[in-house]
């Protein structure tokens, strides 16, 4: 009989998780189950955040077949139980502070640590888009998957064609948002978000929101960001954003809508070639038709 070989991964916590073989049995939360998909690997149970609801926000999903995976519960209202019930084997979660797990409280982590490892991925301010990609990449490979090599040349390309569409005499200007509904908006400080940050590196021409409080984001009135005048809005697609059908009596909200192209972001989008390649794809295209058409 085949003896079984210990797996051990250390996280971005700086703990090391180990178990007597290679887990098979995946709870993460969204948007690490929705870059695990991407790597070949099928979660066995799903939660969200403090921001989330009682279903999964496919916003968050990714590609992730949420009709088939379960949602267990999300923020405070997760008990460790509702967890351990899906018989996991390891349970994969982002943080932001490089210490805290991401979406669950601290006394339910600490209670599932004592049963299940748990490792974490930093996925904050100070991670390049590109080394937080391969942080996922290597947890996927110590569990036995990854990505295609194809997948690695789309990433590339697409890239590329970042690039030269920032690179001509016409650039346009691209502003992240999150709407928090008619009166007040969050504009998004591009060093503060790897993805951003990583648009910056290709040659974006990103909006600045004025300096202030906020370290992620700028709280200002529809008028402040009108007064900026994109050409492209990312506009934040996740289901505790306002939607753009609940800002159309906001004067301010129409004219960036006239006068800009919205495209939907996730700032918590999956950490994978594929993910990244189709954000990068469409960025460009619509970049491309701007410039194109000036």
């Amino acid at each position: 009989m085949e003896q079984s070989t210990p797996w051990e991964f250390s996280d971005d916590r700086g703990r090391l998780a180990v178990a007597g073989e290679r887990p098979v049995r995946i709870v993460a939360y969204i948007q690490a189950g929705a870059t695990l998909w991407d790597h070949g690997i099928r979660p066995v149970g799903l939660f969200g955040s403090q921001h989330d609801g009682a279903t999964a926000d496919p916003a968050k999903s990714g590609e992730l077949p949420l009709a088939e995976v379960p949602y267990l519960g999300a923020g405070g209202a997760l008990h460790p139980d509702t967890l351990l019930e899906a018989e996991p084997d390891l349970v994969v979660a982002v943080t932001y502070d490089c210490e805290q797990v991401y979406g669950l409280e601290p006394k339910t982590a600490l209670e599932l640590e004592a049963h299940v490892p748990v490792v974490t991925v930093a996925v904050g301010p100070g991670r390049g888009l590109a080394e937080v990609r391969e942080r996922f990449a290597a947890l996927a490979g110590s569990l036995g998957r990854g990505e295609p090599p194809s997948v690695a040349r789309q990433l590339d390309a697409a890239e590329d064609a970042l690039r030269q569409a920032s690179g001509g005499p016409v650039r346009p200007r691209v502003l992240a948002l999150s709407a928090a509904g008619p009166e007040r908006v969050h504009l998004a400080r591009p060093g503060s978000w790897p993805d951003l940050r990583a648009l910056a590196e290709h040659g974006v021409d990103l909006l600045e929101p004025a300096s202030g409080p906020g370290v992620n984001w700028s709280t200002v009135g529809w008028a402040d960001a009108a007064a900026m005048a994109p050409d492209i809005v990312l506009s934040d697609a996740r289901v505790n954003a306002a939607r753009p059908e609940e800002l159309r009596s906001v004067e301010h909200w129409r004219a960036i809508e006239a006068g800009a192209r919205l495209l939907p972001w996730n700032p918590e989008a999956p950490c994978s070639r594929r993910a990244h390649t189709r954000f990068y794809t469409t960025l460009a295209e619509t970049m491309r038709e701007i410039t194109e058409g000036a």
